[in-house]
């Protein structure tokens, strides 16, 4: 670290430290999901462990991975699974599963999807026209599914708000781009994502640096210090001081402090002078808002920075202070922790070992070849890492995390390959707890996503057990109703636009115990119970039985009803 007021140079070396979360709690009582807890066991396979850089030994011959074993992982890897997903995972194996995912060429972006859709045209202007569908069509039909996946992660973790882009026109688009920029960002370098975002249109609105004026003495104002403070807080190097397994780092007993005011209002001067570019289309168009914001230099402040311990040099232009000043960001040791643990916690599990964090960000920092921040060997590494492989954290009561209900929902569209009838998409806004998922594609209500990642559900065993669990700030009595109302009315009638495909369940209907059996590895990978499965099959068994054909109304009624159920179970709705 240097001296304050040390200018640094650009891109300094690499370091490493584990991190640590805000544990504010919100008000009001937490429900336990269908009556279930975080601390549930579940049944189901593991798997064999790898190094720390997501490499796999090659001194023994790679045990094969059983079906419950590829459900499971791409529970973790996936928007949702399916049995071809998991045929391909049991003939690769995992690591070279991941590697073709990274490899695969990005869909159709959400821009273009738009565009082609005809949503530019001047009538939509100031609405979200098009957005939800555009952001559903990609979650359920991109064949890149862990990329959607990992995109999806960055989004809660860099957050932008849809109906937070209120500084200007054509909100569909501006949020469609933000996603994309992070979907093309997925596997890339976090540096380089942190460029991205800090000069992405969306961004700037919704943290209200597009448009932000140096100082002015004689009016009294001072720049806008809104996305200096949640770069630092939320998007890199968190509130605490950390250590290498993640504990916070103390002096006689006390939490030391990441950054103050000072460096709040430091760091706010670099974002002076962004606005949007204007210079070849203006605003009666969406066109603007893909580009990313441009300098006026007369609105730039070019007097030196200071914050977190180095200082930007006066006297650079705007694109130079922005540079040095993410340098002096990513330099910092919280970094590689502070994120690698927020991608477990997307992932994999709510509560990650020490241990596991810090091999985990011990990638970010090094990938084996001296680079930090590649995202790619990050989640490689963390979705081979042991502790999300091995089958015994299936009996872990701390290991594991609340499946988020958008999450619950996809697993039902991709697992039975929902289409389109008007090729649309129309989900809609699915924010509303009480009919709906609770839960929406980039409509967090506020920039510290819909939950925090160091919740902690008030009087329950999951704080008496000193753990957190992020998802369930979103999950209580309205939730719970609303979420198993609105799966049932999806698996069973639909929305009149989408459709799934129940043919590889027609012939099980007549034996429950052998449809819900399929439904459980294919949905929950294998998470349901034996006597569960006994539970729900004496339920389904009091149903009339039919001919097992795709218009016969007591087969379909069964395949409804076992669906239905799964979904609701609390062994599925944790996933382990």
């Amino acid at each position: 670290m240097q001296e304050s007021g040390e200018q640094i140079e650009y891109l300094p070396q690499q370091e490493s430290e584990v991190t640590q979360f805000s544990t504010a709690n919100s008000t009001g009582t937490v429900a336990l999901a269908v009556g279930g807890s975080l601390l549930l066991e579940a049944c189901g396979g593991g798997a064999t462990g790898s190094s720390a850089n997501g490499s796999t030994s090659s001194t023994t011959p790679p045990t094969p991975v059983t079906d419950i074993q590829a459900a499971r992982f791409l529970a973790q890897a996936s928007v949702g699974g399916t049995r071809a997903q998991m045929a391909q995972v049991q003939a690769s194996g995992y690591a070279a599963w991941i590697d073709a995912q990274i490899a695969m060429p990005q869909s159709t972006s959400r821009w273009s999807w738009l565009k082609t859709k005809g949503f530019d045209a001047a009538a939509n202007i100031f609405t979200q026209n098009g957005f939800d569908s555009v952001a559903w069509y990609k979650l359920m039909n991109s064949p890149d599914t862990l990329r959607q996946r990992v995109t999806h992660a960055l989004a809660e973790i860099l957050v932008v708000g849809i109906d937070g882009l209120t500084g200007a026109s054509w909100q569909a688009f501006a949020a469609a781009n933000y996603l994309d920029v992070l979907e093309a960002n997925a596997f890339g370098n976090y540096r380089k994502l942190l460029q991205a975002i800090s000069t992405n249109s969306a961004m700037g609105q919704y943290l209200t640096f597009a448009g932000n004026l140096k100082a002015n003495p004689a009016k009294g104002t001072l720049p806008d210090e809104n996305y200096a403070r949640e770069l630092m807080q939320l998007f890199s190097v968190g509130l605490l001081k950390l250590n290498q397994d993640g504990t916070p780092i103390t002096v006689n007993g006390v939490n030391q402090e990441t950054y103050t005011l000072d460096d709040i209002t430091g760091l706010a001067r670099i974002f002076t002078g962004w606005d949007f570019d204007v210079s070849t289309s203006d605003k009666t168009t969406p066109d603007f808002l893909q580009r990313p914001l441009t300098q006026i230099a007369s609105r730039h402040e070019t007097g030196a920075s200071t914050f977190l311990g180095s200082t930007v040099a006066a006297g650079l232009d705007g694109s130079q202070s922005m540079a040095a000043a993410l340098d002096i960001i990513f330099a910092h040791p919280n970094v590689a922790p502070f994120i690698s643990r927020q991608l477990i916690q997307r992932l994999v599990t709510s509560n990650p070992s020490p241990a596991y964090v810090q091999r985990i960000a011990a990638v970010f920092s090094n990938d084996g070849t001296g680079v930090k921040g590649n995202l790619a060997a990050v989640v490689k590494a963390l979705l081979l890492d042991d502790e999300a492989r091995n089958s015994s954290n299936l009996s872990n009561p701390q290991f594991g995390k609340l499946r988020e209900p958008i999450f619950r929902f996809l697993s039902w569209a991709r697992a039975y390959s929902v289409t389109s009838s008007s090729d649309l998409w129309n989900v809609g806004n699915t924010s509303d707890a009480a009919s709906r998922l609770g839960q929406s594609p980039l409509r967090s209500g506020s920039v510290f996503n819909f939950f925090r990642p160091g919740y902690v559900p008030p009087n329950t065993s999951i704080a008496n057990a000193s753990l957190v669990a992020p998802e369930f700030q979103i999950t209580n009595e309205s939730t719970v109703i609303g979420y198993v109302n609105f799966m049932q009315r999806m698996v069973s009638k639909g929305n009149a636009d989408l459709v799934p495909d129940y043919s590889s369940l027609l012939p099980l209907a007549a034996n429950p115990t052998a449809l819900l059996t399929e439904i459980n590895l294919v949905i929950a990978a294998g998470q349901l119970s034996d006597a569960t499965i006994a539970t729900l099959a004496t339920a389904i068994s009091s149903m009339p039985s039919g001919t097992g054909t795709a218009t016969d109304t007591p087969t379909l009624n069964r395949i409804y009803a076992a669906l239905t159920l799964v979904f609701a179970a609390p062994e599925y709705i944790v996933q382990k």
